[in-house]
């Protein structure tokens, strides 16, 4: 791996593998593409940080992509923030794609308020609360049309950045793990400071006893986990990585999420897996209370990289608090910085990037 992204860059699993990954993108132009979607899932009580209240999660994709495209949000005041004032990770995203120029898209996997900005409209749903067995419309109309956007958006770029805006995917994703038969028990994060595993634990349980497939069938086409007990932005993320995959590399980035995405690529099409690194951030890979890099290991041996972000010293409340374990990641922006790193061959390293999230939340909050 070049030896300057080293400080700055964590090799977490298949340490060989991210190394070469690292070396292949290295001054490389990445696109960044958000997908994005909702699930009544995340209005379970305690289930997600991602909104003041859970019925203002609807909203939180949508302001995601909106502060990416134009440094503020339109469709609520200010930016999105936990029930404690904490603000989005799409402000470390926002403050990435903007130091490396990188240009950005959106996906719509299915979300009930639209962004005020352009995007790519795959005709899906938003999701049910998975623990009706029934959470997803047709994934696999999804995932073919986001194949085709993922291929035409690699045509343009030296590589691919896949993140993700869903209030309450770390409960979807590990329902999907769980009806595929993986180890995913008290293994996916949260974006609380206490995981509520055991709330997780029975909304999963309860939707895949409720599934209309068979634990066999589930195990066989992680579509059919999907349709039961995911949510509407995995088959939207999994088509673009697949699609991408087949001419690009890939960072796919989020946490325990992209776990469960990971598993659908791997179902649907494992070639793509060559072509793929999971990109996060250090405030998932040292989360005690979950464990990615266990969960990617189940999947393939695909190399996990953490950016080595450390807001402890920065001049704001709000982002010192993300060294206490709220939030962790989202909005990609654990690989959207591990690409700003590599495009600027290391010049851009973690405690510059820390400098520019400052700033920009400083103008953010400012602002409002």
């Amino acid at each position: 791996m070049r030896a300057k992204a080293s400080d700055s860059i964590l090799l977490a699993s298949e340490e060989g593998r991210g190394a070469d990954f690292v070396d292949r993108i290295w001054g490389k132009r990445p696109t960044f593409v958000c997908t994005i979607g909702n699930t009544e899932t995340a209005k379970i009580p305690g289930i997600s940080a991602a909104g003041a209240n859970p019925a203002i999660t609807d909203f939180t994709p949508a302001a995601d992509v909106e502060l990416l495209f134009y440094g503020r949000c339109k469709c609520i005041p200010g930016v999105p923030v936990t029930p404690d004032g904490i603000p989005t990770p799409g402000l470390i995203t926002m403050s990435a794609v903007g130091l490396a120029k990188m240009p950005v898209f959106a996906v719509n996997g299915g979300v009930r308020v639209r962004p005020i900005a352009p995007y790519f409209e795959l005709d899906g749903s938003p999701g049910e609360d998975i623990r009706t067995g029934n959470a997803v419309k047709d994934p696999r109309k999804v995932f073919d049309s986001a194949v085709v956007a993922g291929e035409n958006l690699a045509s343009q770029t030296d590589y691919l950045v896949v993140g993700e805006s869903i209030a309450g995917g770390t409960t979807t994703a590990l329902a999907v793990l769980l009806a595929q038969g993986y180890d995913a028990e008290n293994k996916v994060s949260s974006s609380l400071p206490v995981n509520p595993h055991p709330i997780k634990v029975q909304a999963a349980r309860e939707g895949i006893k409720k599934a209309k497939f068979s634990a066999a069938e589930m195990r066989e086409d992680a579509m059919k986990a999907v349709a039961a007990v995911g949510d509407p932005m995995m088959p939207a993320a999994a088509g673009v990585i697949v699609g991408a995959a087949r001419k690009v590399p890939v960072i796919m980035a989020g946490g325990t999420q992209m776990a469960a995405v990971l598993s659908v690529v791997r179902s649907v099409e494992p070639k793509a897996l060559e072509n793929v690194a999971l990109g996060t951030t250090r405030w998932i890979l040292n989360d005690k209370s979950s464990d990615l890099c266990h969960l990617v290991k189940q999947i393939g041996p695909v190399p996990v990289l953490g950016a080595n972000l450390d807001f402890s010293s920065s001049r704001f409340d709000g982002l010192r608090t993300y060294e206490t374990g709220i939030v962790k990641e989202g909005v990609g922006c654990g690989g959207s910085t591990i690409a700003a790193i590599c495009r600027s061959e290391g010049r851009l390293d973690a405690s510059k990037m820390m400098h520019e999230i400052d700033l920009a939340y400083e103008r953010l909050m400012t602002k409002h």
